[in-house]
């Protein structure tokens, strides 16, 4: 004989106390909630639509440089920290919290065109047109001191771009040749060349940190390894690259910004042909930074505007832009992943946040639990045509607007080309070329 009994947890529906909610049992069969569906599309809708109304990214002007912003430095150890360099040679160290700068140095004579704080946080190195390394105290000097950097060293030619290691105290210049530096020296401890006239970026990987890649003038990406007499492998492209970042969670992975308005991802171990291609830019892009992450990087660009792109993606899932910025030269994703700092030509530095509608502060709880709830729905129907179109939507400028729509025709008719040419050729002389393949030009080991 079978017997059916009933068995109830009275943890599931006794309250502890008077003062605690009411606990009721749910059903989530669907049959028994049958608009569930058509309710949360409703809840997502207006939830992009809001995201939409809420997206005021621009926080922030810094203001005081009386050149244009030529290069920027995160600190190592402090978010609220930033260093600017300009056209002019002046340094400026900013208290992103207050908005306002902390200390101002006139650090070389023309550009200043890198700089870099040291891993402990405690000084940091320029390198300008004046053909010098200087390293100067984070500190400001006390009353009555003067400002004078730690150590000097002069070089033979103007230096272009510099980067310190990770861990150790070693650094990385580059200009007609990439050079290798201990801080305790001043002639390189290692110097690479390979038949370039200059190279105009430097930069160490962060996970794998013996790695160094630069990008040289005759439009390749060269890489290094520290431990290694000569360079390791280089990929010539179509057109120059201005920079590169590599990813700090993924070792192989970086992303170099290019002059044919495109973004490419390679992976360090084939670089037959990036990884991924990521377009948008309606000019020359000009810098890229990696959120700490890895799974986002922000782009600047010859075109007054900087763009956010998902790691993964062909198209950018942000653009932002104010009237009065002009030409972006460097852009950095801040330490926390929250915000991005964009330096530009009308001499002000910009701070923008990372999640264009985000709330910033403290949030109470419920209203955390309906920001998530609210996420999740919009991952839910984002394929459904409203939804995306309302999501993807952006205002731009009108020349910037114009600028895209001219070069999707134009991309178009090659496009349309190059099918009728293989129409009207014999079968298997004209091969179809992937758009990862037509921008790189060869492949030096």
């Amino acid at each position: 004989m079978k017997v059916k009994v009933l068995s109830r947890n009275p943890d599931d529906y006794v309250r502890e106390t008077k003062l605690d909610i009411q606990r009721v049992p749910r059903n989530y069969d669907p049959s028994l909630h049958p608009f569930e569906v058509s309710r949360e599309y409703s809840r997502a809708l207006n939830a992009t639509k809001l995201e939409r109304v809420f997206a005021k990214p621009f926080l922030a002007s810094l203001e005081g440089h009386r050149d244009g912003v030529n290069c920027m430095a995160k600190h190592t150890k402090s978010l609220s920290t930033l260093l600017s360099g300009s056209c002019d040679g002046e340094v400026k160290v900013w208290n992103l919290t207050k908005h306002e700068s902390v200390r101002t140095l006139q650090a070389h004579e023309g550009f200043v065109r890198g700089m870099v704080v040291r891993h402990c946080g405690n000084s940091f190195f320029t390198v300008g047109d004046d053909q010098t390394i200087k390293q100067w105290k984070m500190e400001a000097p006390g009353y009555g001191e003067e400002e004078e950097p730690l150590n000097t060293i002069l070089g033979k030619t103007v230096f272009t771009g510099l980067d310190h290691h990770r861990t150790d105290g070693v650094f990385a210049t580059c200009g007609q040749q990439v050079d290798i530096w201990d801080e305790q020296r001043s002639t390189p401890i290692r110097s690479f060349t390979w038949g370039v006239d200059s190279f105009s970026a430097i930069r160490f990987n962060p996970v794998e940190t013996e790695l160094l890649a630069s990008c040289a003038s005759d439009r390749s990406i060269v890489l290094y390894d520290m431990r290694d007499s000569a360079p390791l492998k280089k990929v010539i492209m179509t057109m120059r690259t201005n920079t590169l970042c590599w990813n700090p969670m993924e070792a192989y992975y970086f992303t170099c910004a290019n002059e044919d308005y495109n973004l490419y991802t390679y992976d360090m171990r084939y670089l037959e042909k990036p990884m991924l291609v990521h377009m948008d830019h309606v000019s020359a892009v000009l810098d890229v930074d990696y959120s700490p992450t890895g799974q986002e990087f922000v782009s600047a660009s010859f075109d007054k505007t900087i763009r956010i792109f998902p790691k993964d993606g062909g198209h950018s899932r942000e653009v932002y832009h104010t009237k009065r910025m002009q030409h972006v030269i460097c852009v950095k994703w801040s330490a926390d992943s929250k915000y991005i700092l964009s330096g530009s030509d009308e001499m002000n530095i910009r701070l923008w946040k990372a999640q264009a509608a985000e709330k910033l502060g403290v949030l109470a709880p419920r209203q955390r639990q309906a920001a998530n709830y609210s996420q999740k729905l919009k991952q839910k129907f984002q394929h459904h045509p409203q939804i995306q179109r309302i999501h993807r939507h952006r205002h731009l400028p009108k020349n910037i607007y114009h600028q895209s729509k001219e070069l999707r025709i134009m991309k178009e008719a090659r496009r349309q080309k190059e099918i009728n040419v293989r129409k009207h050729s014999k079968p298997g002389t004209v091969p179809a070329v992937c758009e990862k393949e037509k921008h790189v030009v060869t492949v030096v080991k």
